[in-house]
């Protein structure tokens, strides 16, 4: 799906949190916000710390999950009136391409195009 950029967006974690398939994560709390971006926890893995949606791990005890995928928290900065190309919608964000660049965007900042 193409998109038009109608909000800017820029990332507040330079370091994002990254990890494979298999990988055991600390998992913390649930993020509650106005946004509707649904279940999201904050986890940790290989000393970084991020948002992780539910659906890419699963609970393997108490505050522990374990990876069902390669997973990046990688957020793409956009401006208002660039294209990207989004692929994958997990929990109000998309998977967005552009020349030389990927990473997550809010849903809520683009618009699709026919």
């Amino acid at each position: 799906m193409h998109y038009e950029v109608v909000v800017a967006h820029r990332s507040e974690y330079p370091e994002p949190i990254t990890f494979a398939r298999g990988a055991l994560l600390k998992v913390g709390e649930r993020y509650e916000g106005p946004e509707g971006w649904d279940d999201w926890y904050f986890c940790a893995a290989a000393g970084r710390e991020g948002w992780v949606p539910a659906q890419v791990f699963e609970r393997v005890g108490e505050g522990v999950g374990r990876a069902l995928e390669d997973y990046t928290a990688r957020e793409m900065e956009v401006g208002v009136g660039e294209r990207v190309v989004g692929g994958r919608i997990l929990g109000g964000w998309v998977w967005c391409c552009r020349e030389g660049d990927s990473g997550w965007v809010p849903l809520a900042c683009l618009r699709a195009l026919g």
